[in-house]
């Protein structure tokens, strides 16, 4: 029986790289798994930079699954959708941007119109605000229509669960929530979590039917 041919693009999540790919390979044997080494560090550069790529993914006449980490889920939503990706798996993904620009704001003690007149501030805890970034979210309101699960930690300190759940919600999601998990899954009980959930969300992939066989 000839089945679906499926390949797997990772993308990371901010400080990662595309040699975390290599992980991934383990858990879908027989898939071509790449790594996106991208550069994009703003969502126009991400707009610009993504869809090139993932057309060129798609001429190769397989199926696309997505597995984006973090903020590397942010871009995807606001590049791709359901023309490039078949399907997504996010981890940890910032599904709402200006809540999180906000909050920031908020610690560091910024107002819009100081945001809108400075252009860019620097923060103590190390990230830069951005006026451009935060008009740029507003404008581009994610519209994500590719069947997507999402792995969430319940100590995820950049996402509220609610923010996640709402988004799960409006895009029909499948949400699993590791309690006491973080944004960043690295310890040997998250990285189990995240294992097993990976598999369980592809192992009938692999197996699905030509358009020929499902016709015939």
């Amino acid at each position: 029986m000839q089945q679906v041919q499926w390949q797997a693009i990772y993308l990371h999540g901010k400080g990662g790289n595309a040699r975390e790919a290599e992980h991934y390979r383990a858990l879908l044997p027989g898939w071509r798994v790449t790594g996106f080494d991208y550069r994009a560090q703003t969502p126009w550069e991400a707009r610009e930079e993504f869809l090139p790529y993932f057309e060129a993914a798609r001429r190769e006449g397989t199926k696309l699954l997505l597995i984006a980490n973090s903020i590397g889920a942010f871009f995807a939503m606001q590049a791709l959708d359901e023309p490039q990706v078949d399907r997504a798996l996010f981890i940890s993904p910032v599904v709402d941007m200006e809540q999180l620009i906000e909050a920031m704001m908020a610690g560091a003690g910024v107002t819009e119109p100081e945001l809108r007149q400075r252009g860019e501030i620097k923060t103590e805890f190390g990230e830069t605000l951005s006026w451009r970034y935060l008009q740029d979210v507003r404008q581009h309101p994610i519209q994500w229509r590719v069947p997507t699960a999402i792995l969430y930690g319940s100590g995820d300190a950049l996402m509220p669960r609610e923010t996640v759940e709402a988004f799960a919600r409006r895009t029909g999601a499948a949400l699993t929530v590791m309690e006491n998990g973080e944004h960043w899954f690295h310890t040997e009980e998250q990285m189990q979590v995240l294992d097993g959930w990976v598999r369980a969300n592809t192992a009938e992939l692999a197996a699905e039917p030509t358009e020929r066989e499902v016709m015939d």
